[in-house]
């Protein structure tokens, strides 16, 4: 057995492209929703023995680039499934898309190969590591905001630990989540170290190192706060999200598990997309017509509001519209995908518009272009959604400060607070029915380490699951699975005081790549002495 497995070694080493793609869909794996975190760091190792036997910079670009598209169209094999929910194109598109996506996402992959070649290529195994780290994290961080940025899923996800404690990803207030990233490719660093020395023992000490880190329990104070919730999930399918004949039956089914709230004071959190009316007032009439039974938004208003409760407030996803005068006649030009304040009166007094959008999802870019060759968004709808103005802090009175984010807004690290006016608790409305069985978990899993990295509890409500309250630990302090239906009621639970990373941003990730790469300089230095 042992023959074989060092046969297979060597054959796949001399095929160092298809070794590339093999261990990048593999690697994969090292996320959610399946978590095998050694499988993604043995991969991760794989990886640096390729690209420290690279012999030219071209020959290590397109090992990081073949591993880069492979581990990220096997991860986001989940945007495949949104296509399944609309008509307008051929649903065969998302097997391309995803694909597609990943020819240029694997570009940043690619950019860190060939930064630690460059680097690197004369110095110590250890000097080549260090420099892979650094320029790991500098990537990382480049694809989350270049092109708007795309950065899911993060290398640092395979730290994560279960539900019940952070696992290594407890160091994220002092790393950021690109660090954390930076901190996988050490890890995985010293295991090719180690497995190149044959040093057996030391590799075993280090697997039960990493064992203990992943599942060392969370101890100290229950950090419940005195804020009462009650977190709803209605099991919109997202089937049936855009059909105005079962808007009443899925109000219906959010009324029933959000009641009764008549002298109750608590916090309602619902999810995105959970009010299909318009809510606001002084559109023109067609418009509320095409949404409701009714045409009265006040009605509407006073209608929720009784579920909600008189001493309560609500957080609710919807639609508001933004018109002008086209032909004569006021007219929808754009839309912004809110989430509105509204107190036990039916009035919305503060509201929260999604500022980073989904490009194909929510609006269409170079709409004039593409448009005409057939090229539609994912969401209903002909008019595109406008961006918010980023972080805001929603002032909700004896219910504290809350910070917004919409659905995949939460996966952004370093942009989810406005650090000026610090919010008590992040709220995260989503729709997550057209994410498949891999895009849940993983979105919930990014949620956790925003909570971890701020210092922040996080409340999810979803349409279909997963919805879940999240302490400023990461740890899962309850939740409700994909697919059903329910209701979590409890207190919010305590902030922490600002983390260091609350309080430097990605500034803190990329001080840590600065001290990577000169670490590595160090190691080379020392090594010509």
């Amino acid at each position: 057995m042992t023959e074989q497995v060092i046969r297979l070694w060597h054959y796949l080493l001399a095929r160092p492209r298809l070794f590339a793609l093999l261990l990048g869909a593999i690697s994969s794996t090292g996320l959610a929703p399946l978590g095998i975190w050694p499988v993604g760091l043995a991969c991760m190792a794989g990886l640096i023995a390729l690209l420290w036997r690279a012999q030219s910079w071209k020959s290590a670009t397109v090992i990081g680039w073949l591993f880069g598209f492979a581990h990220l169209t096997v991860a986001n094999n989940w945007i495949a499934t949104a296509f399944t929910y609309q008509s307008e194109m051929p649903q065969f598109l998302g097997w391309l898309a995803v694909p597609l996506l990943c020819l240029y996402l694997a570009v940043y992959p690619a950019l860190a190969a060939l930064a630690a070649h460059l680097i690197a290529r004369n110095g110590s195994l250890a000097s080549f590591v260090l420099a892979l780290a650094g320029a790991w994290i500098v990537t990382e961080w480049l694809r989350s905001w270049v092109f708007t940025g795309y950065p899911w899923p993060p290398l640092g996800l395979m730290l994560l630990g279960g539900f019940e404690n952070p696992g290594i990803a407890a160091l994220l207030p002092w790393l950021g989540t690109y660090a954390l990233s930076g901190l996988v490719i050490v890890i995985a660093g010293l295991i090719a170290l180690l497995a190149g020395r044959t040093q057996w023992i030391g590799l075993a000490g280090l697997a039960a190192i990493l064992a203990g880190a992943m599942h060392v329990p969370i101890t100290g104070e229950d950090g419940s706060g005195e804020v009462p919730f009650a977190l709803i999930q209605p099991l919109i399918p997202q089937e049936e999200r855009e059909d105005a004949s079962k808007f009443e039956a899925q109000f219906i089914r959010t009324a029933q598990l959000t009641a009764p709230g008549n002298d109750e004071a608590r916090l309602v959190l619902w999810p995105e997309a959970a009010i299909p009316d318009y809510l606001e007032d002084g559109y023109p009439r067609r418009y509320y017509l095409a949404r409701t039974a009714g045409a009265d938004p006040g009605f509407a208003r006073k209608r929720i509001a009784s579920l909600v409760g008189e001493r309560s407030v609500l957080l609710a996803g919807l639609v508001h519209l933004n018109f002008a005068e086209q032909t004569g006649r006021l007219r929808a030009v754009s839309a912004r995908n809110s989430v509105s304040a509204m107190n036990g009166e039916g009035e919305l007094f503060a509201e929260y518009s999604k500022a980073h959008l989904v490009p194909y999802g929510e609006y269409l870019p170079m709409r004039p272009i593409l448009e005409p060759l057939g090229l539609s968004r994912l969401v209903a709808g002909s008019i595109d959604y406008q961006p918010g103005p980023g972080p805001q802090t929603l002032e909700l009175g004896r219910f504290g400060r809350a910070g917004i984010q919409v659905c995949y807004e939460i996966v952004f690290s370093g942009q989810v607070v406005d650090r000026a006016n610090r919010p008590h608790f992040i709220f995260n409305p989503s729709n997550d029915g057209w994410f498949g069985r891999w895009g849940p978990p993983q979105h919930l899993s990014q949620a956790r380490m925003r909570a971890i990295e701020e210092g922040l509890p996080v409340l999810r409500s979803t349409t279909t699951g997963i919805s879940a309250v999240i302490d400023a630990n990461g740890v899962v302090r309850d939740h409700i699975a994909s697919g059903i239906a329910g209701r979590i009621d409890g207190t919010i639970p305590s902030a922490k005081p600002a983390t260091l990373f609350a309080r430097l941003g990605n500034a803190l990730a990329l001080s840590w790549a600065f001290l990577l790469l000169i670490a590595s300089f160090v190691a080379m230095r020392r090594q010509r002495v």
